[in-house]
């Protein structure tokens, strides 16, 4: 959420102000798009694009939902055909985790997606009420944002591991909040030492997490059958770095359009 283009190294400016070991080796050891563009500068249009392959003004989310500004009537509509519902039909188990901010009312929550389960926050991590819902439940108010991107990543091994016992394909996506405002990281990446470098701790947070999730499918063996993307949906707010290029989020130059990508399948996709 909010990544900018050069907020990992390799893309945008020669050195980027951040460390993403993992990331930097996923995208040796894959292939690294150097033109992703995303529709909108902005969240909730971009993720349904992201979800459905269809333009904002197509799949009918061209505004950001927002509860605590009234904007509650804004959702991806039933009708529309999401990636985990496309596979939910092959036989897939699908999960959401994350940040979801297509609809927070009944009628557009995930599991009405083709998502089986959900956990996370259902807009962006700066809107209220702040709440940690599993499935259709809140489990979690107020949320200690400090430990969602470790939670996520837990959750997320736990689904792959669940699958991967009973011999389930299976597509998850997950959704991290951060490098979105407000930021906060874990006490084991926090850095007393320099609190002014909080923006740096969050993207090594947000690094391991990557790192977390390739080492479990290479642990379960299934690296040469699992496609992995990242990405981010849209360009970085203050404090991020588009590597150079002009604009930001909410400005439709390459600075909020133009976001970090990488895909990896060891086998399928040629590394470099």
């Amino acid at each position: 959420d909010d990544l900018g283009y050069g907020d990992i190294p390799g893309f945008g400016l020669e050195n980027s102000p951040y460390e993403a070991p993992n990331l930097v080796r996923m995208a040796s050891q894959g292939m690294k798009f150097t033109r992703c563009y995303v529709p909108t500068p902005y969240c909730a249009p971009s993720r349904a694009t992201l979800l459905t392959g269809r333009y904002p003004f197509r799949n009918g989310v061209v505004h950001n939902p927002a509860p605590d500004a009234g904007i509650n009537s804004v959702g991806l509509p039933d009708e529309e055909i999401t990636i985990a519902e496309a596979l939910k039909s092959k036989e897939y188990a699908t999960s959401c985790i994350g940040k979801w901010h297509l609809g927070h009312l009944s009628d557009y929550l995930p599991r009405r997606q083709g998502f089986d389960e959900y956990l996370g926050i259902l807009y962006s991590n700066d809107m209220y009420p702040v709440q940690m819902i599993e499935n259709e439940q809140v489990v979690e108010y107020p949320v200690i944002q400090a430990n969602i991107t470790k939670k996520y990543t837990e959750r997320a091994l736990d689904f792959m591991e669940r699958n991967y016992q009973t011999d389930t394909p299976f597509f998850l996506y997950l959704a991290h909040a951060m490098p979105h405002k407000p930021l906060a990281a874990s006490e084991d990446f926090y850095t007393h030492d320099t609190p002014d470098d909080l923006y740096a701790d969050v993207i090594r947070e947000l690094d391991w997490s990557v790192g977390e999730v390739l080492k479990k499918i290479r642990e379960l063996r299934i690296e040469r059958d699992t496609l992995v993307f990242f990405l981010s949906d849209n360009g970085p707010w203050y404090g991020g770095s588009t590597g150079g290029l002009r604009g930001m989020k909410a400005r439709t130059w390459d600075g909020g359009l133009r976001v970090p990508m990488i895909a990896w399948q060891p086998g399928t996709i040629p590394a470099g």
